[in-house]
């Protein structure tokens, strides 16, 4: 489909500012800030945007949409639960480079900075971690239907204690500037699995 000449200059504003608003925040963008990056006046910002408010939502989903998409495609390439448990923590391994040129993770950037400045920012972060976490119950249930993981276990518990576990890591890794504690905590998760999950 080809793209209208509003369209475009809608997705080029959220293309070029998502990366800032990763690294700064929201509160720590400005409008100023905006303009400069974008080369576009106030005018032609908010005549693509309701608001500040909107053109950040719009690029925490661009840079979820970029940054972890990639991990639900890897699950995805993988036929059997197992395997997909497994994919989930080998793209996780190398995850600091995956995301450090665009300033870390968004979902631990934008969670931390929205919590107590932006309702409706902090809620779309929510509803990302929720979705993961979704994800991961899903795999979990797959695998229990294919034999391959206990059926009493309980897959909500043990999805949340994994993406608790890889967001953990990531902090260090972001803070850390290294894949090294990603690697040791997708170790450690590849043990549960294979010492207490699987059958």
């Amino acid at each position: 489909m080809t793209l209208t000449k509003a369209a475009k200059t809608t997705q080029y504003i959220i293309e070029t500012v998502a990366p800032y608003f990763n690294k700064h925040g929201y509160t720590g963008t400005s409008l100023s800030d905006i303009t400069k990056a974008t080369g576009l006046t106030k005018g032609a910002i908010y005549g693509n945007f309701e608001n500040k408010e909107d053109l950040a939502i719009q690029a925490f989903n661009y840079t979820v949409k970029t940054r972890l998409w990639p991990v639900i495609e890897t699950i995805n390439a993988q036929n059997t639960g197992l395997k997909k448990l497994k994919a989930l923590t080998n793209f996780y391994r190398n995850y600091y480079d995956h995301v450090s040129e665009y300033g870390g993770c968004p979902v631990l950037n934008v969670g931390v900075d929205s919590l107590n400045h932006n309702n409706a920012l902090y809620n779309r972060v929510v509803s990302v971690i929720q979705k993961m976490t979704q994800g991961i119950i899903d795999v979990i249930e797959q695998a229990q239907q294919e034999g391959s993981i206990k059926s009493n276990l309980d897959a909500s518990s043990y999805a949340k204690k994994i993406y608790a576990q890889i967001q953990g890591s990531v902090f260090l890794a972001i803070i850390s500037k290294s894949n090294e504690n990603m690697q040791s905590m997708m170790d450690h998760i590849d043990q549960m699995i294979d010492q207490e999950m699987r059958i």
